[in-house]
């Protein structure tokens, strides 16, 4: 009896930490660390304690805070994310642990006084948009203050490219999160089955409403959406008390707690809930997830130094990217990664035979010093060296191997989710009088010319072609045949020689080059001129595009919003794209030969006020009543 008791008790322990292990929160985001995780164990009996004397929360106490999300579509399971909590705010986990913790450790429980009260949430996913019929999957979680009440679950057997619709709901109670729609990726040899994505970069919360998101939300033209970083920015501006965009915490960020706070107030932006609650996200970092320009070994405003250390607090830059990491894994509806020995979030997508999704870090897994805002003289003269590289010698060798098993397996198109602009950009025109003569953007791949000369190598010696590099980061849009200039014949007029096509897309809302429509025009005609291989340029507009892609061919559709000083549904159309299968470039006349912003290499502009309303599917003439493109503050 004695034993069986034991054995009861046993199994009810285990049941409760394997309820608890569902919230992938608690684990390591590397697969092959589960030291770096929290130690659930510990947790569990520390609400099995009630240390604190607290008692558990009332339902009226408990509030879905932030919507829901998913994201990281696989065939048969994708992720499900939401938070749930007795407080708005976001947990004051502000110690930096020392000692002997584990390297990139989620324990900070014996450095801080933590939650003893759990919140029970059960999740359930089915076919119909209300939820009705019996759950395809569901399960239950639970979550603390440890990871600032957010849930994040791996919804199981599920079908390929199915459409889904799931929903979190406080256990034994009716308090119910709001209902999302997700779908799963297709089977690894569907090589039928024709795909959409929308593409984003860039939004800074205090520069602008997050427009694009709900213009595409509310289109509903797309299967995915792809982020490819900028999803927030690190640091500050306006006053909480007299501005609607204030950044919150009104400073530059740098602990748990600020990273917590600033990701929390990005995604009370109606538009961005939006787009979540009804799209599945594939999302990477690029630099302001962190810190600007950052690098392995720091970034613009922070080094590891004395002097930085003193000047953040007492904060190291190791610590801060590690905040912002743990963060950013808690928030956002990816999966575990294999760690290795670095912060890992580079990984593929096998959607289809259609397409091989390879989602790059070319700024903080492993990068060579960058543009630091004083040295781009010296960045600029070095290149070239052989030992530079954006990614890393691990990431690097995988990025290749991936590309050339792509290939093997058939795919039919290499999708590169990158985040700066690949191709060579001289924007000599741009520079000033004044200004050194630094004829390239060093913080781009034009900084790091011989790890880009290796990626054309191996992708000419081994003939991998049908590759689409997408790019954020710069502001702007472009779109270029991608040529290995001096090595390669280049054609423009017919894009013969080239291996692939990038798009490059413009920010959210993130600041542009200034001046009005008509300004940015001359801008960009001047930079076509200097780029053979740039086909398109265009830097006024605020947006994101669209890729719709089949067999035969890949079509790429560019948005832009008129303004994103208001919250408004207007976006204009910019230009459209055709990619064919084989060819490796551009189709010709590129875009039709008409665009209705920037500089085209053969066409014409035809500049235009025409908009649509996305939340009523009118057209209009809208667009001609926004003058300011941007949230204007007092000047400091």
């Amino acid at each position: 009896m004695l034993l069986l008791r034991i054995h009861t008790v046993l199994l009810l322990v285990s049941t409760a930490l394997a309820s608890w292990d569902n919230n992938l929160n608690y684990r390591s985001p590397s697969v092959n660390h589960d030291g770096l995780g929290i130690n659930l164990r510990k947790v569990h009996k520390r609400m099995l304690t009630k240390r604190d004397g607290s008692t558990p929360y009332q339902t009226g106490q408990l509030n879905f805070t932030h919507g829901v999300a998913s994201g990281d579509p696989w065939e048969t399971s994708i992720i499900l994310w939401t938070r749930v909590s007795p407080q708005y705010e976001n947990d004051r986990s502000n110690v930096t642990v020392e000692g002997t913790v584990p390297l990139f450790s989620h324990e900070t429980e014996e450095y801080i006084h933590t939650s003893s009260s759990p919140i029970c949430v059960d999740w359930r996913v089915a076919t119909t948009p209300d939820m009705s019929g019996a759950a395809a999957t569901s399960g239950t979680a639970y979550t603390t203050s440890d990871i600032d009440y957010t849930i994040k679950v791996e919804a199981k057997g599920l079908n390929p490219f199915t459409t889904y619709y799931y929903q979190f709901t406080v256990c034994d109670t009716q308090k119910s999160s709001p209902i999302g729609r997700t779908k799963t990726s297709p089977t690894e040899d569907d090589s039928l089955t024709p795909l959409s994505f929308a593409v984003f970069s860039c939004s800074n919360y205090p520069n602008g409403y997050f427009n694009a998101y709900g213009n595409a939300a509310r289109k509903d033209n797309f299967d995915y959406a792809i982020h490819l970083g900028d999803y927030i920015y690190e640091t500050a501006r306006g006053n909480l008390s007299v501005d609607p965009r204030a950044a919150n915490p009104q400073r530059e960020i740098v602990t748990l707690y600020d990273y917590r706070t600033r990701i929390a107030q990005y995604r009370s932006d109606l538009d961005l809930t939006l787009i979540h609650q009804q799209h599945p996200f594939i999302t990477v970092w690029d630099d302001h997830e962190i810190a600007n320009n950052n690098y392995r070994d720091g970034s613009s405003a922070m080094n590891n130094t004395e002097q930085t250390f003193n000047k953040y607090g007492g904060v190291s830059f190791d610590k801060r990217k590690m905040n912002a990491v743990r963060a950013y894994f808690e928030w956002m509806p990816l999966r575990q990664a294999d760690l290795d020995d670095n912060l890992r979030i580079w990984r593929s997508f096998k959607m289809g035979k259609l397409v091989d999704l390879i989602m790059l870090d070319t700024r903080s897994y492993d990068r060579s010093i960058t543009s630091l805002g004083w040295n781009n003289e010296y960045v600029y003269e070095i290149s070239n060296d052989a030992g530079r590289s954006l990614m890393g010698s691990r990431q690097e060798n995988w990025f290749y191997n991936s590309l050339l098993q792509s290939k093997e397996r058939g795919a039919t198109w290499r999708v590169i989710g990158n985040q700066i602009v690949f191709s060579r950009i001289n924007s000599t025109s741009t520079l000033e009088a004044d200004e050194a003569y630094i004829p390239f953007n060093v913080d781009a791949w034009d900084g790091y010319t011989g790890n880009r000369n290796r990626t054309f190598k191996h992708l000419y010696d081994n003939m991998i072609g049908n590759n689409i590099m997408l790019a954020g980061d710069s502001h702007q849009n472009w779109v270029s045949d991608m040529v290995w200039l001096g090595e390669e014949g280049y054609d423009p007029a017919t894009g013969a020689g080239s291996i692939g096509v990038e798009f490059a897309g413009t920010a959210v809302s993130s600041s542009g080059p200034g001046g009005n429509l008509s300004s940015n025009i001359e801008g960009s005609q001047l930079i076509v001129r200097d780029n053979q291989e740039l086909q398109w340029q265009e830097g006024y507009y605020r947006g994101y595009y669209e890729l719709h892609i089949d067999a035969q061919k890949i079509e790429a559709q560019f948005y832009g919003s008129p303004s994103v000083a208001s919250r408004n549904p207007y976006e204009v159309s910019l230009a459209n794209f055709t990619v064919y299968a084989g060819d490796n470039h551009l189709a010709r006349p590129v875009a039709g030969g008409v665009v209705a912003s920037g500089a085209i290499q053969e066409g014409e502009v035809r500049m235009t006020n025409l908009t649509l309303n996305t939340e009523t599917g009118e057209w209009g003439y809208q667009a001609a009543e926004y003058n300011t493109m941007f949230i204007s503050y007092p000047s400091s």
